[in-house]
C-alpha cells in the first residue's frame, strides 16, 4: 500500500495564525487597521477568499472587528473578559465532553480553584454579590423548582461567590470550571442529591462570605465537595446495580 499522501496545510488557518501572532505580540495593537484584503492576499500568496475565511476566524475569537465604508477594513478589536468569557465556557466543554475527563478529577480541579476564591471573596465581597448568593437561596428553596432550574441557580450561586473576589481573571479562569465543569456534573448527580441539605451548604458558605470568615467559607465549600464525591459514588453504584440486573 502506497504511504499517504500528506494532507496541505489550511492557508486560511496558517495566515489567521500568524495575525493572531502579530496581535499578541503586540506588533498589532487595539485599533490598528490590518492590511487589506487584496494586500493580505498578495503578502501570502493566496486568494482573497482564503484572506476571508482567516479574517472570519480571527473576528470568531473577538480578536478583529470589521468596518464597512471608505474609512473601513479590519481592526484589532479591544477583547474584553466578557467577550472571552463564552468563550473559555465553550472551551471548557469541549475540553471536558471530548477527553472524556473523569468526575474525580473535574470534581477535585473545581473545588480546588473555587475555594482559592473564598478568602478574596470574603473580604471584597459586596452587597450585590450578597444579595445575588442569597437570591440563588431562595430560588433553590422552592419545592416547585425544576430540577434544570435548580441546576442553573446552583451554577448562578457559585459563579456569584467567584466574582466576589473581585478578580476579573479569576472570573474568566474559573468560568471553564462553574458553568462548564459544574453543570456536567450536576447532570451526573442531580437526581440523588438532597436539595435541602445543598441549601444548607450554600446557606454556610453565603454566612460565611457576609461575615468575611475565610476559614469556615473553605470548610463549607470542602463539606460540599465531599458530599458531591458521595453523591456520585452512590449514584455509580446504583448504576453498576441496575446493569448487573439486567
Amino acid at each position: 500500500m502506497p504511504p499517504a499522501t500528506p494532507s496541505k496545510p489550511d492557508r486560511s488557518s496558517t495566515i489567521a495564525s500568524a495575525l493572531r501572532n502579530a496581535i499578541v505580540e503586540g506588533r498589532l495593537v487595539v485599533g490598528d487597521r490590518l492590511p487589506s484584503e487584496a494586500e493580505l492576499a498578495e503578502q501570502f500568496a493566496v486568494s482573497r477568499s482564503t484572506v476571508r475565511e482567516a479574517l472570519k476566524r480571527l473576528a470568531a475569537q473577538s480578536l478583529i472587528r470589521t468596518q464597512r465604508g471608505a474609512t473601513g477594513g479590519a481592526f484589532v478589536n479591544h477583547l474584553s473578559y466578557d467577550a472571552a468569557h463564552a468563550q473559555q465556557i465553550t472551551t471548557g466543554v469541549l475540553l471536558l465532553s471530548m477527553n472524556t475527563i473523569g468526575f474525580d478529577v473535574a470534581c477535585e480541579a473545581r473545588f480546588a480553584m473555587e475555594r482559592a476564591c473564598a478568602p478574596l471573596a470574603c473580604a471584597r465581597r459586596s452587597e450585590d454579590h450578597l444579595q445575588a448568593m442569597q437570591a440563588e437561596i431562595a430560588r433553590q428553596s422552592d419545592p416547585a423548582l425544576s430540577d434544570e432550574a435548580f441546576c442553573a441557580s446552583d451554577v448562578a450561586f457559585h459563579r456569584a461567590l467567584v466574582d466576589a473576589a473581585g478578580n476579573p481573571v479569576l472570573s474568566w479562569q474559573l468560568a471553564g470550571a462553574i458553568e462548564a465543569m459544574q453543570p456536567l456534573m450536576n447532570m451526573i448527580t442531580f437526581t440523588a442529591r438532597d436539595r435541602a441539605r445543598i441549601v444548607a451548604l450554600h446557606s454556610r458558605i453565603a454566612a460565611a462570605v457576609r461575615s468575611m470568615e475565610a476559614a469556615a467559607c473553605d470548610a463549607a465549600l470542602r463539606d460540599l465537595e465531599t458530599y458531591t464525591v458521595e453523591v456520585h459514588a452512590a449514584v455509580m453504584a446504583r448504576r453498576a446495580l441496575m446493569a448487573r440486573a439486567t
